[in-house]
C-alpha cells in the first residue's frame, strides 16, 4: 500500500476508533511525516522494516535529543507499525524497538525567600491582585495543580474544618488541609471582594472581571509576571508552587506517605523524587561548610 494512503487511514482509525484527542493526532502526523521524510526513498509499506526504525531513533539519539522527546517519536512511530501489522497492510513487519527510559529531571522549586517575594508581589489595594495573593497561598498551602486551583468550587472548602476536598487526576478525589496564611487571605478575599460581587452565585472560587473562572494560561501569565515584578531569576510556572510545597514538607521532615497523599500520587515513586532534591540541598549546605577555611 502507498505510503500516504497508509497514514491517512491510521490517522483515520486513531481519530475516529481510538478517539484521541486533536493535538495527539497533530503530534502523529508531525512524527510521521519526519520520518518519511528522513526515509524519502520508501514509497510503500511493504518496503518498511524494522532496520529503517533502528537507524532513525541512533539518528535521532546521535543529533542529541531529549530522550523524552525520542520515547514520544517511537511511541508514535510504533503505534503506526502495530496498525500495519494488525490490518494485514505490513504482517511480516516485525517490531523489536528498545524503548530508552525516560531521563529523570529533579523537580524545580522556590526557596523561601523567594516565597515571600512572589507572594508580596501583588499590589492588595487592587482587588484582582488581592484575589492573586489568594490564589497563590492556596496553591502554595495545599499543593494544588492548576487546573485544581482554577477549576476550585466552593462547595468543596470547608471553611470550619479549614480542609478541601480535591478532585485531581482522574476525577480522584483527597481531602488537604489549608494553612493559616491562606485561610487568612481566602477568607479576606470571600467576605471582602467575591462575595460582594454581582456574580457571588458562581460556583466557582476564584473569578475574573466577566464572573468566570480563570483559565490555565491567564494564571500562568500571572505568576509569570509577580516572578518578574519580585526579581526571581527562575523559570517560574503554577507547577513550581506544588514542586516548592512538597519540597519544603519534606525538609520539614514530613513523612513521606503524608506528602503523597497530599499530591494525589498513585505511585509513591512520583512522590520519591522531592527526597532527591532534598537530599542535595543538604549536601550543597554540607559542601558549603566543609570547604569554608
Amino acid at each position: 500500500m502507498d505510503i500516504i494512503e497508509a497514514i491517512n487511514k491510521y490517522i483515520n482509525f486513531i481519530s475516529i476508533e481510538k478517539g484521541l484527542a486533536k493535538n495527539t493526532i497533530n503530534s502523529y502526523i508531525n512524527d510521521l511525516n519526519a520520518f518519511f521524510t528522513y526515509f524519502d526513498n520508501i514509497k510503500d509499506t511493504d518496503q518498511l522494516t524494522s532496520d529503517d526504525l533502528e537507524e532513525y531513533i541512533l539518528n535521532l539519539s546521535t543529533k542529541g535529543m531529549a530522550t523524552s522527546s525520542i520515547v514520544r517519536i517511537i511511541s508514535s512511530i510504533r503505534g503506526f507499525c502495530v496498525f500495519l501489522i494488525s490490518e494485514d497492510i505490513n504482517p511480516n513487519l516485525k517490531l523489536h524497538l528498545i524503548i530508552p527510559k525516560k531521563e529523570k529531571h529533579l523537580p524545580n522549586f522556590l526557596t523561601y525567600e523567594e516565597i515571600e517575594a512572589l507572594f508580596s508581589a501583588p499590589d492588595l489595594s487592587i482587588k484582582n491582585e488581592f484575589r492573586d495573593r489568594a490564589m497563590l497561598e492556596l496553591m502554595y498551602s495545599c499543593g494544588l495543580r492548576v487546573s485544581e486551583l482554577v477549576n476550585l468550587k466552593i462547595k468543596q472548602i470547608n471553611l470550619n474544618q479549614k480542609i478541601i476536598k480535591v478532585f485531581g487526576k482522574g476525577s480522584k478525589e483527597r481531602i488537604t488541609p489549608i494553612g493559616d496564611y491562606a485561610m487568612d487571605y481566602l477568607l479576606k478575599y470571600l467576605g471582602d471582594i467575591r462575595n460582594k460581587s454581582k456574580y457571588k452565585s458562581s460556583p466557582y472560587v476564584f473569578l475574573n472581571k466577566n464572573g468566570s473562572p480563570l483559565s490555565r494560561q491567564y494564571f500562568f501569565m500571572l505568576i509569570k509576571k509577580y516572578a518578574l515584578k519580585a526579581g526571581i531569576s527562575k523559570n517560574v510556572s503554577p507547577h513550581i508552587l506544588r514542586h516548592s510545597f512538597a519540597t519544603h514538607l519534606l525538609e520539614n521532615g514530613a513523612d513521606l506517605i503524608m506528602v503523597q497523599k497530599l499530591l494525589g500520587h498513585t505511585n509513591i515513586e512520583t512522590t520519591q523524587i522531592y527526597t532527591q532534591v532534598t537530599t542535595q540541598r543538604i549536601l550543597s549546605a554540607y559542601d558549603k561548610y566543609s570547604n569554608r577555611k
